[in-house]
Protein backbone atom coordinates (compact mmCIF):
# COMPACT_ATOMS: atom_id res chain seq x y z
CA UNK A 1 0.00 0.00 0.00
CA UNK A 2 1.32 3.44 -0.94
CA UNK A 3 2.22 5.74 1.93
CA UNK A 4 0.34 8.98 2.50
CA UNK A 5 2.58 12.04 2.61
CA UNK A 6 1.09 15.40 3.61
CA UNK A 7 2.78 18.70 2.72
CA UNK A 8 1.61 21.81 4.51
CA UNK A 9 2.50 24.96 6.38
CA UNK A 10 2.66 25.21 10.14
CA UNK A 11 -0.22 27.45 11.24
CA UNK A 12 1.45 30.17 13.26
CA UNK A 13 -1.97 31.28 14.56
CA UNK A 14 -4.33 28.30 14.14
CA UNK A 15 -1.80 25.72 15.41
CA UNK A 16 -0.66 27.86 18.33
CA UNK A 17 -2.25 27.48 21.78
CA UNK A 18 -1.53 27.56 25.48
CA UNK A 19 0.85 24.79 26.27
CA UNK A 20 -1.34 23.13 28.88
CA UNK A 21 -4.12 20.54 28.84
CA UNK A 22 -6.64 23.07 27.52
CA UNK A 23 -5.03 22.82 24.09
CA UNK A 24 -6.73 19.46 23.57
CA UNK A 25 -10.11 21.16 23.63
CA UNK A 26 -9.11 23.33 20.68
CA UNK A 27 -9.09 22.49 16.98
CA UNK A 28 -5.57 22.84 15.59
CA UNK A 29 -5.42 22.03 11.84
CA UNK A 30 -2.02 20.31 11.72
CA UNK A 31 -2.74 18.26 14.83
CA UNK A 32 -6.31 17.54 13.76
CA UNK A 33 -5.36 16.04 10.38
CA UNK A 34 -3.21 13.47 12.22
CA UNK A 35 -6.15 12.53 14.47
CA UNK A 36 -8.52 11.40 11.69
CA UNK A 37 -9.90 7.87 11.95
CA UNK A 38 -10.20 7.53 8.14
CA UNK A 39 -6.98 9.29 7.10
CA UNK A 40 -3.59 7.71 7.68
CA UNK A 41 -0.73 10.22 7.66
CA UNK A 42 2.53 8.29 7.31
CA UNK A 43 4.70 11.32 6.67
CA UNK A 44 4.20 15.03 7.30
CA UNK A 45 6.39 17.64 5.59
CA UNK A 46 5.92 20.63 7.92
CA UNK A 47 6.87 23.91 6.26
CA UNK A 48 7.71 26.81 8.59
CA UNK A 49 9.89 29.87 9.03
CA UNK A 50 12.91 30.21 11.29
CA UNK A 51 11.04 32.29 13.88
CA UNK A 52 8.54 29.46 14.40
CA UNK A 53 11.10 26.75 15.27
CA UNK A 54 9.80 26.44 18.84
CA UNK A 55 6.17 26.06 17.74
CA UNK A 56 7.21 23.47 15.12
CA UNK A 57 8.95 21.36 17.79
CA UNK A 58 5.93 21.64 20.12
CA UNK A 59 3.50 20.58 17.36
CA UNK A 60 5.79 17.69 16.40
CA UNK A 61 5.66 16.42 20.00
CA UNK A 62 1.84 16.63 20.10
CA UNK A 63 1.59 14.74 16.80
CA UNK A 64 3.80 12.02 18.24
CA UNK A 65 1.39 11.62 21.15
CA UNK A 66 -1.75 11.28 18.99
CA UNK A 67 -0.26 9.61 15.89
CA UNK A 68 3.01 7.86 16.72
CA UNK A 69 3.07 6.23 13.25
CA UNK A 70 3.39 9.68 11.62
CA UNK A 71 6.92 10.78 10.74
CA UNK A 72 7.18 14.58 10.95
CA UNK A 73 9.86 16.24 8.82
CA UNK A 74 10.18 19.96 9.54
CA UNK A 75 11.31 21.96 6.48
CA UNK A 76 12.40 25.54 6.92
CA UNK A 77 11.33 28.15 4.31
CA UNK A 78 11.95 31.79 5.15
CA UNK A 79 10.05 34.64 3.48
CA UNK A 80 11.04 38.28 3.79
CA UNK A 81 7.40 39.07 3.11
CA UNK A 82 4.94 36.17 3.38
CA UNK A 83 2.35 38.25 1.48
CA UNK A 84 4.60 38.91 -1.53
CA UNK A 85 3.20 36.62 -4.23
CA UNK A 86 6.33 36.61 -6.39
CA UNK A 87 8.63 35.76 -3.49
CA UNK A 88 6.36 33.07 -2.02
CA UNK A 89 5.69 31.39 -5.36
CA UNK A 90 9.39 31.40 -6.29
CA UNK A 91 10.44 29.86 -2.96
CA UNK A 92 7.75 27.19 -3.11
CA UNK A 93 8.57 26.40 -6.73
CA UNK A 94 12.20 25.86 -5.72
CA UNK A 95 11.00 23.59 -2.94
CA UNK A 96 8.76 21.56 -5.28
CA UNK A 97 11.43 21.20 -7.96
CA UNK A 98 13.98 20.03 -5.41
CA UNK A 99 11.71 17.63 -3.51
CA UNK A 100 12.29 13.89 -4.20
CA UNK A 101 8.72 12.98 -5.18
CA UNK A 102 8.06 9.27 -5.64
CA UNK A 103 4.45 8.96 -6.93
CA UNK A 104 4.79 5.20 -7.49
CA UNK A 105 5.27 4.58 -3.78
CA UNK A 106 3.70 7.63 -2.12
CA UNK A 107 0.37 9.46 -2.40
CA UNK A 108 0.70 13.20 -1.79
CA UNK A 109 -1.79 15.51 -0.10
CA UNK A 110 -1.22 19.28 -0.01
CA UNK A 111 -2.70 20.85 3.11
CA UNK A 112 -4.02 24.33 2.22
CA UNK A 113 -5.81 25.25 5.47
CA UNK A 114 -2.75 26.80 7.10
CA UNK A 115 -0.31 29.48 5.96
CA UNK A 116 -1.10 32.92 4.55
CA UNK A 117 -3.68 33.22 1.80
CA UNK A 118 -0.83 33.91 -0.61
CA UNK A 119 0.91 30.69 0.44
CA UNK A 120 -2.33 28.73 0.03
CA UNK A 121 -2.83 30.15 -3.47
CA UNK A 122 0.73 29.28 -4.44
CA UNK A 123 0.37 25.70 -3.18
CA UNK A 124 -2.85 25.41 -5.19
CA UNK A 125 -1.17 26.70 -8.37
CA UNK A 126 1.82 24.39 -7.99
CA UNK A 127 -0.46 21.40 -7.44
CA UNK A 128 -2.74 22.34 -10.34
CA UNK A 129 0.34 22.67 -12.60
CA UNK A 130 1.58 19.25 -11.38
CA UNK A 131 4.82 20.60 -9.92
CA UNK A 132 3.47 18.85 -6.83
CA UNK A 133 1.90 15.55 -7.98
CA UNK A 134 -0.92 15.30 -5.48
CA UNK A 135 -4.38 16.28 -4.32
CA UNK A 136 -5.40 19.24 -2.20
CA UNK A 137 -6.34 18.58 1.42
CA UNK A 138 -8.74 20.86 3.30
CA UNK A 139 -9.47 20.57 7.05
CA UNK A 140 -12.01 22.42 9.17
CA UNK A 141 -13.45 22.37 12.71
CA UNK A 142 -16.73 20.62 13.43
CA UNK A 143 -19.37 23.21 14.11
CA UNK A 144 -21.25 23.19 17.42
CA UNK A 145 -19.15 20.58 19.21
CA UNK A 146 -15.71 20.60 20.89
CA UNK A 147 -13.72 18.26 18.70
CA UNK A 148 -9.96 18.81 18.33
CA UNK A 149 -9.79 16.51 15.28
CA UNK A 150 -12.22 18.43 13.04
CA UNK A 151 -13.00 17.04 9.57
CA UNK A 152 -11.20 16.78 6.26
CA UNK A 153 -11.77 16.32 2.55
CA UNK A 154 -9.48 15.88 -0.44
CA UNK A 155 -9.86 17.76 -3.72
CA UNK A 156 -8.58 16.07 -6.88
CA UNK A 157 -7.82 18.72 -9.50
CA UNK A 158 -8.23 16.25 -12.37
CA UNK A 159 -11.56 17.67 -13.57
CA UNK A 160 -12.22 14.67 -15.80
CA UNK A 161 -12.89 12.68 -12.62
CA UNK A 162 -15.96 14.80 -11.84
CA UNK A 163 -18.84 13.79 -14.10
CA UNK A 164 -20.91 16.95 -13.76
CA UNK A 165 -17.91 19.22 -14.28
CA UNK A 166 -16.68 17.14 -17.23
CA UNK A 167 -20.14 17.32 -18.79
CA UNK A 168 -20.26 21.10 -18.33
CA UNK A 169 -16.82 21.50 -19.93
CA UNK A 170 -17.81 19.26 -22.83
CA UNK A 171 -21.06 21.15 -23.34
CA UNK A 172 -19.23 24.48 -23.16
CA UNK A 173 -16.71 23.28 -25.74
CA UNK A 174 -19.51 22.14 -28.06
CA UNK A 175 -21.25 25.48 -27.67
CA UNK A 176 -18.02 27.35 -28.46
CA UNK A 177 -17.40 25.26 -31.57
CA UNK A 178 -21.02 25.63 -32.70
CA UNK A 179 -20.73 29.38 -32.10
CA UNK A 180 -17.67 29.60 -34.38
CA UNK A 181 -19.63 27.77 -37.08
CA UNK A 182 -22.52 30.19 -36.77
CA UNK A 183 -24.78 27.48 -35.40
CA UNK A 184 -24.59 25.60 -38.72
CA UNK A 185 -24.37 21.82 -38.34
CA UNK A 186 -21.49 21.40 -40.75
CA UNK A 187 -20.76 17.88 -41.97
CA UNK A 188 -17.36 18.20 -43.63
CA UNK A 189 -14.91 16.33 -41.37
CA UNK A 190 -11.85 18.37 -42.40
CA UNK A 191 -13.61 21.68 -41.75
CA UNK A 192 -14.97 20.52 -38.39
CA UNK A 193 -11.45 19.49 -37.33
CA UNK A 194 -10.16 22.96 -38.26
CA UNK A 195 -12.90 24.67 -36.25
CA UNK A 196 -12.24 22.46 -33.21
CA UNK A 197 -8.56 23.43 -33.29
CA UNK A 198 -9.31 27.14 -33.81
CA UNK A 199 -11.63 27.07 -30.79
CA UNK A 200 -8.88 25.63 -28.59
CA UNK A 201 -6.26 28.07 -29.84
CA UNK A 202 -8.52 31.12 -29.70
CA UNK A 203 -9.48 30.61 -26.06
CA UNK A 204 -5.98 29.67 -24.86
CA UNK A 205 -3.69 31.97 -26.81
CA UNK A 206 -3.34 35.65 -27.67
CA UNK A 207 -0.85 34.95 -30.47
CA UNK A 208 -1.69 36.06 -34.04
CA UNK A 209 -3.84 33.77 -36.18
CA UNK A 210 -3.52 33.47 -39.96
CA UNK A 211 -6.63 32.43 -41.90
CA UNK A 212 -5.88 31.36 -45.46
CA UNK A 213 -8.42 30.44 -48.09
CA UNK A 214 -10.18 31.62 -51.24
CA UNK A 215 -12.33 34.74 -51.37
CA UNK A 216 -15.74 34.08 -49.88
CA UNK A 217 -14.62 31.09 -47.78
CA UNK A 218 -15.77 32.84 -44.60
CA UNK A 219 -12.55 34.30 -43.17
CA UNK A 220 -14.14 37.60 -42.14
CA UNK A 221 -17.15 35.97 -40.49
CA UNK A 222 -14.94 33.49 -38.64
CA UNK A 223 -12.63 36.28 -37.39
CA UNK A 224 -15.59 38.18 -35.98
CA UNK A 225 -16.93 35.07 -34.26
CA UNK A 226 -13.52 34.39 -32.71
CA UNK A 227 -13.61 37.92 -31.33
CA UNK A 228 -17.12 37.45 -29.95
CA UNK A 229 -16.12 34.16 -28.34
CA UNK A 230 -13.10 35.72 -26.62
CA UNK A 231 -15.09 38.77 -25.55
CA UNK A 232 -17.74 36.52 -24.02
CA UNK A 233 -15.02 34.81 -22.00
CA UNK A 234 -13.74 38.26 -20.88
CA UNK A 235 -10.44 37.75 -22.69
CA UNK A 236 -10.86 40.96 -24.71
CA UNK A 237 -12.35 44.27 -23.64
CA UNK A 238 -11.79 46.42 -26.73
CA UNK A 239 -13.56 46.50 -30.10
CA UNK A 240 -13.32 44.37 -33.23
CA UNK A 241 -11.63 46.41 -35.96
CA UNK A 242 -11.63 45.08 -39.53
CA UNK A 243 -9.81 46.46 -42.55
CA UNK A 244 -9.41 45.17 -46.09
CA UNK A 245 -5.75 45.78 -46.86
CA UNK A 246 -6.42 45.63 -50.61
CA UNK A 247 -8.06 49.06 -50.30
CA UNK A 248 -5.02 50.65 -48.63
CA UNK A 249 -2.40 52.23 -50.86
CA UNK A 250 0.41 54.74 -50.29
CA UNK A 251 -0.03 57.39 -47.60
CA UNK A 252 -3.61 56.26 -47.13
CA UNK A 253 -2.36 52.85 -45.93
CA UNK A 254 0.03 54.31 -43.37
CA UNK A 255 -2.52 56.84 -42.17
CA UNK A 256 -5.39 54.35 -41.92
CA UNK A 257 -3.34 51.79 -40.01
CA UNK A 258 -1.04 53.86 -37.83
CA UNK A 259 -2.72 57.26 -37.73
CA UNK A 260 -1.18 60.65 -38.47
CA UNK A 261 -0.62 64.07 -37.02
CA UNK A 262 -2.22 67.14 -38.52
CA UNK A 263 -0.15 68.38 -41.46
CA UNK A 264 1.73 65.10 -41.93
CA UNK A 265 0.86 65.19 -45.64
CA UNK A 266 -1.37 67.09 -48.04
CA UNK A 267 -4.93 66.64 -46.91
CA UNK A 268 -4.08 65.76 -43.30
CA UNK A 269 -6.19 68.54 -41.82
CA UNK A 270 -6.64 66.91 -38.41
CA UNK A 271 -5.07 64.26 -36.20
CA UNK A 272 -6.12 60.67 -36.91
CA UNK A 273 -5.87 57.87 -34.36
CA UNK A 274 -5.55 55.01 -36.87
CA UNK A 275 -6.98 51.50 -36.81
CA UNK A 276 -4.26 49.96 -34.64
CA UNK A 277 -4.92 52.39 -31.83
CA UNK A 278 -8.67 51.94 -32.25
CA UNK A 279 -8.21 48.19 -31.69
CA UNK A 280 -6.49 48.69 -28.31
CA UNK A 281 -7.69 45.99 -25.92
CA UNK A 282 -9.57 44.23 -28.68
CA UNK A 283 -8.94 42.48 -31.98
CA UNK A 284 -7.59 43.72 -35.31
CA UNK A 285 -8.53 41.74 -38.42
CA UNK A 286 -6.32 42.53 -41.40
CA UNK A 287 -8.05 40.91 -44.34
CA UNK A 288 -5.97 40.38 -47.50
CA UNK A 289 -2.78 41.15 -45.57
CA UNK A 290 -0.77 39.99 -48.58
CA UNK A 291 -1.80 43.21 -50.34
CA UNK A 292 0.06 45.44 -47.86
CA UNK A 293 3.24 47.16 -49.00
CA UNK A 294 6.61 46.17 -47.54
CA UNK A 295 6.89 49.36 -45.44
CA UNK A 296 3.49 48.76 -43.85
CA UNK A 297 4.43 45.13 -43.26
CA UNK A 298 7.55 46.19 -41.34
CA UNK A 299 5.54 48.52 -39.10
CA UNK A 300 2.86 45.88 -38.53
CA UNK A 301 5.55 43.42 -37.43
CA UNK A 302 6.90 45.89 -34.87
CA UNK A 303 3.41 46.68 -33.63
CA UNK A 304 2.74 42.96 -33.10
CA UNK A 305 5.99 42.32 -31.27
CA UNK A 306 6.41 45.54 -29.27
CA UNK A 307 2.84 46.86 -29.17
CA UNK A 308 4.25 50.22 -30.30
CA UNK A 309 4.33 52.15 -33.58
CA UNK A 310 4.98 55.64 -34.92
CA UNK A 311 2.06 57.59 -36.43
CA UNK A 312 2.82 59.56 -39.58
CA UNK A 313 4.26 63.00 -38.87
CA UNK A 314 4.71 62.29 -35.17
CA UNK A 315 7.91 62.11 -33.16
CA UNK A 316 6.13 60.33 -30.31
CA UNK A 317 5.30 56.64 -30.40
CA UNK A 318 1.79 55.35 -29.80
CA UNK A 319 0.92 52.06 -28.15
CA UNK A 320 -1.86 49.54 -28.63
CA UNK A 321 -2.31 46.06 -27.24
CA UNK A 322 -4.48 44.00 -29.57
CA UNK A 323 -4.80 40.47 -30.86
CA UNK A 324 -4.20 40.14 -34.58
CA UNK A 325 -6.01 37.92 -37.03
CA UNK A 326 -4.75 38.09 -40.59
CA UNK A 327 -6.57 36.78 -43.63
CA UNK A 328 -5.39 36.16 -47.18
CA UNK A 329 -6.36 34.36 -50.35
CA UNK A 330 -2.75 34.44 -51.56
CA UNK A 331 -0.08 31.80 -51.11
CA UNK A 332 2.16 33.74 -48.73
CA UNK A 333 4.97 31.21 -49.13
CA UNK A 334 5.13 32.11 -52.83
CA UNK A 335 4.86 35.81 -51.94
CA UNK A 336 7.82 35.48 -49.55
CA UNK A 337 9.84 33.69 -52.24
CA UNK A 338 9.11 36.47 -54.75
CA UNK A 339 9.97 39.23 -52.25
CA UNK A 340 6.40 40.57 -52.11
CA UNK A 341 5.92 39.59 -48.47
CA UNK A 342 8.40 39.89 -45.61
CA UNK A 343 9.70 36.56 -44.37
CA UNK A 344 9.99 37.81 -40.76
CA UNK A 345 6.33 38.88 -40.71
CA UNK A 346 5.26 35.58 -42.24
CA UNK A 347 7.26 33.72 -39.59
CA UNK A 348 5.47 35.73 -36.89
CA UNK A 349 2.05 35.01 -38.39
CA UNK A 350 2.70 31.38 -39.16
CA UNK A 351 2.48 30.10 -35.58
CA UNK A 352 -1.23 29.38 -36.01
CA UNK A 353 -2.18 29.03 -39.68
CA UNK A 354 -5.52 27.61 -40.74
CA UNK A 355 -6.50 26.84 -44.34
CA UNK A 356 -10.24 27.26 -44.86
CA UNK A 357 -11.55 25.13 -47.75
CA UNK A 358 -13.78 26.63 -50.41
CA UNK A 359 -17.41 25.63 -50.82
CA UNK A 360 -16.60 23.34 -53.76
CA UNK A 361 -14.47 21.26 -51.36
CA UNK A 362 -17.26 21.16 -48.77
CA UNK A 363 -20.18 19.81 -50.78
CA UNK A 364 -21.56 18.07 -47.66
CA UNK A 365 -22.06 21.49 -46.06
CA UNK A 366 -24.10 23.00 -48.87
CA UNK A 367 -27.46 21.69 -47.63
CA UNK A 368 -27.15 22.99 -44.03
CA UNK A 369 -25.89 26.31 -45.40
CA UNK A 370 -28.93 26.57 -47.68
CA UNK A 371 -31.14 26.23 -44.60
CA UNK A 372 -28.98 28.78 -42.77
CA UNK A 373 -29.31 31.29 -45.62
CA UNK A 374 -33.09 30.83 -45.71
CA UNK A 375 -33.23 31.52 -41.97
CA UNK A 376 -31.06 34.58 -42.42
CA UNK A 377 -33.32 35.84 -45.22
CA UNK A 378 -36.38 35.31 -43.01
CA UNK A 379 -34.79 37.33 -40.20
CA UNK A 380 -33.70 40.15 -42.52
CA UNK A 381 -36.91 40.46 -44.55
CA UNK A 382 -39.42 39.18 -42.01
CA UNK A 383 -40.60 36.71 -44.65
CA UNK A 384 -40.19 32.95 -44.47
CA UNK A 385 -39.46 31.22 -47.78
CA UNK A 386 -38.99 27.48 -48.42
CA UNK A 387 -38.39 25.18 -51.40
CA UNK A 388 -40.98 22.79 -52.71
CA UNK A 389 -39.68 19.22 -52.77
CA UNK A 390 -38.90 19.02 -56.50
CA UNK A 391 -37.17 22.39 -56.53
CA UNK A 392 -35.05 21.56 -53.49
CA UNK A 393 -33.91 18.26 -54.99
CA UNK A 394 -33.07 19.96 -58.29
CA UNK A 395 -31.10 22.75 -56.62
CA UNK A 396 -29.20 20.37 -54.33
CA UNK A 397 -28.35 18.08 -57.24
CA UNK A 398 -26.89 21.03 -59.13
CA UNK A 399 -25.20 22.66 -56.12
CA UNK A 400 -23.40 19.47 -55.12
CA UNK A 401 -22.69 18.27 -58.63
CA UNK A 402 -19.56 18.61 -60.79
CA UNK A 403 -20.87 21.61 -62.76
CA UNK A 404 -21.18 23.85 -59.69
CA UNK A 405 -17.77 25.47 -59.25
CA UNK A 406 -18.81 28.04 -56.59
CA UNK A 407 -16.05 30.46 -57.58
CA UNK A 408 -17.36 33.00 -55.07
CA UNK A 409 -17.82 30.32 -52.42
CA UNK A 410 -20.34 31.17 -49.69
CA UNK A 411 -20.94 34.61 -51.14
CA UNK A 412 -22.25 32.95 -54.30
CA UNK A 413 -24.48 30.62 -52.27
CA UNK A 414 -25.83 33.44 -50.11
CA UNK A 415 -26.59 35.60 -53.15
CA UNK A 416 -28.20 32.65 -54.93
CA UNK A 417 -30.58 31.85 -52.07
CA UNK A 418 -31.43 35.53 -51.65
CA UNK A 419 -32.29 35.86 -55.34
CA UNK A 420 -34.55 32.81 -55.36
CA UNK A 421 -36.28 33.84 -52.12
CA UNK A 422 -36.88 37.34 -53.44
CA UNK A 423 -38.33 35.97 -56.70
CA UNK A 424 -40.79 33.74 -54.79
CA UNK A 425 -43.39 36.16 -53.39
CA UNK A 426 -45.73 33.32 -52.43
CA UNK A 427 -43.06 31.92 -50.07
CA UNK A 428 -42.30 28.79 -52.14
CA UNK A 429 -39.27 28.40 -54.41
CA UNK A 430 -40.40 26.27 -57.35
CA UNK A 431 -38.62 24.34 -60.10
CA UNK A 432 -38.87 27.19 -62.61
CA UNK A 433 -37.16 29.60 -60.20
CA UNK A 434 -34.39 27.07 -59.56
CA UNK A 435 -33.82 26.49 -63.30
CA UNK A 436 -33.52 30.24 -63.84
CA UNK A 437 -31.04 30.52 -60.97
CA UNK A 438 -28.95 27.59 -62.19
CA UNK A 439 -28.67 29.23 -65.62
CA UNK A 440 -27.74 32.54 -63.99
CA UNK A 441 -24.98 30.90 -61.92
CA UNK A 442 -23.58 29.15 -64.97
CA UNK A 443 -23.40 32.45 -66.83
CA UNK A 444 -21.80 34.11 -63.83
CA UNK A 445 -19.12 31.46 -63.45
CA UNK A 446 -18.46 31.32 -67.19
CA UNK A 447 -17.98 35.09 -67.19
CA UNK A 448 -15.74 34.96 -64.10
CA UNK A 449 -13.47 32.36 -65.67
CA UNK A 450 -13.36 34.14 -69.04
CA UNK A 451 -13.96 30.67 -70.47
CA UNK A 452 -14.49 31.12 -74.25
CA UNK A 453 -15.16 27.40 -74.71
CA UNK A 454 -18.01 27.35 -72.21
CA UNK A 455 -19.34 30.61 -73.64
CA UNK A 456 -19.48 28.94 -77.08
CA UNK A 457 -21.22 25.86 -75.73
CA UNK A 458 -23.66 27.94 -73.71
CA UNK A 459 -24.61 29.88 -76.83
CA UNK A 460 -25.29 26.66 -78.73
CA UNK A 461 -26.85 24.47 -76.04
CA UNK A 462 -28.22 27.02 -73.60
CA UNK A 463 -26.95 27.39 -70.03
CA UNK A 464 -29.46 24.96 -68.55
CA UNK A 465 -28.56 22.13 -70.95
CA UNK A 466 -24.88 22.85 -70.42
CA UNK A 467 -25.24 22.10 -66.69
CA UNK A 468 -26.18 18.50 -67.54
CA UNK A 469 -22.93 17.79 -69.39
CA UNK A 470 -19.89 16.44 -67.54
CA UNK A 471 -16.74 18.62 -67.60
CA UNK A 472 -14.93 15.75 -69.40
CA UNK A 473 -17.48 15.79 -72.24
CA UNK A 474 -17.47 19.58 -72.34
CA UNK A 475 -13.76 19.69 -73.15
CA UNK A 476 -14.16 17.21 -76.02
CA UNK A 477 -17.33 18.84 -77.34
CA UNK A 478 -15.69 22.30 -77.29
CA UNK A 479 -12.92 21.06 -79.61
CA UNK A 480 -15.46 19.44 -81.92
CA UNK A 481 -17.45 22.68 -82.12
CA UNK A 482 -14.33 24.69 -82.94
CA UNK A 483 -13.45 22.38 -85.82
CA UNK A 484 -17.02 22.35 -87.15
CA UNK A 485 -17.18 26.13 -87.16
CA UNK A 486 -14.03 26.35 -89.26
CA UNK A 487 -14.95 23.57 -91.70
CA UNK A 488 -16.91 23.95 -94.92
CA UNK A 489 -18.75 20.66 -94.56
CA UNK A 490 -19.54 17.78 -92.22
CA UNK A 491 -17.12 15.53 -94.13
CA UNK A 492 -14.30 18.10 -93.94
CA UNK A 493 -14.79 18.47 -90.18
CA UNK A 494 -14.79 14.67 -89.81
CA UNK A 495 -11.56 14.32 -91.73
CA UNK A 496 -9.85 16.87 -89.46
CA UNK A 497 -11.18 15.40 -86.23
CA UNK A 498 -10.39 11.76 -87.09
CA UNK A 499 -7.20 12.37 -89.09
CA UNK A 500 -5.10 9.94 -87.06
CA UNK A 501 -7.52 7.11 -86.35
CA UNK A 502 -8.79 7.03 -89.96
CA UNK A 503 -5.31 5.96 -91.12
CA UNK A 504 -5.72 2.59 -89.41
CA UNK A 505 -9.08 1.76 -91.04
CA UNK A 506 -9.59 0.34 -94.55
CA UNK A 507 -12.86 2.15 -95.03
CA UNK A 508 -14.02 5.33 -93.33
CA UNK A 509 -17.14 7.39 -92.98
CA UNK A 510 -15.94 10.36 -90.96
CA UNK A 511 -19.07 12.38 -91.64
CA UNK A 512 -21.33 9.68 -90.20
CA UNK A 513 -19.06 9.24 -87.20
CA UNK A 514 -19.17 12.99 -86.46
CA UNK A 515 -22.93 13.17 -87.04
CA UNK A 516 -23.53 10.45 -84.44
CA UNK A 517 -21.23 12.17 -81.96
CA UNK A 518 -23.12 15.48 -82.26
CA UNK A 519 -26.45 13.68 -81.93
CA UNK A 520 -25.41 12.55 -78.41
CA UNK A 521 -25.84 16.18 -77.41
CA UNK A 522 -28.90 16.87 -79.54
CA UNK A 523 -26.89 18.85 -82.09
CA UNK A 524 -26.40 18.82 -85.86
CA UNK A 525 -23.54 20.18 -87.95
CA UNK A 526 -25.76 22.86 -89.50
CA UNK A 527 -27.02 23.93 -86.08
CA UNK A 528 -23.45 24.32 -84.77
CA UNK A 529 -22.47 26.34 -87.83
CA UNK A 530 -25.58 28.52 -87.67
CA UNK A 531 -25.22 29.45 -84.01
Amino acid sequence: MAKNTVIGFLGSTLDASKRDSSRWQKWRPTIGLCMQQDLRVDRLILLHGEKHESLARFITQDIASVSPETSVEPHRINFDDAWDFEEVYTELLDFAQGFPFDPEHEDYLVHITTGTHVAQICLFLLTEARFIPGKLLQTQPRRGQPDPSGSWNAIDLDLSRYDSIAQRFAASSRESTSFLKGGIETRNAAFNTIIDEIEQVATRSSAPLLLMGPTGAGKSLLARRIYELKAEKHQLSGPFVEVNCATLKGDNAMSALFGHRKGAFTGAVADRAGLLRSADGGMLFLDEIGELGLDEQAMILRAIEEKRFLPMGSDKEASSKFQLIAGTNLNLIDAVASGAFRDDLFARLNLWTFHLPGLADRKEDIEPNIDYELERYAAAEDTRVTFNKEARERYLAFATGPNAIWSGNFRDLSASITRMATLSPDGRIDRKTVDMEVARLQRLWTSDRGDDDDTQLSAILGAERLTRIDPFDRAQLSEVVKVCRHSASLSAAGRDLFAVSRQSRSSTNDADRLRKYLMKFGLSFDEVRAR
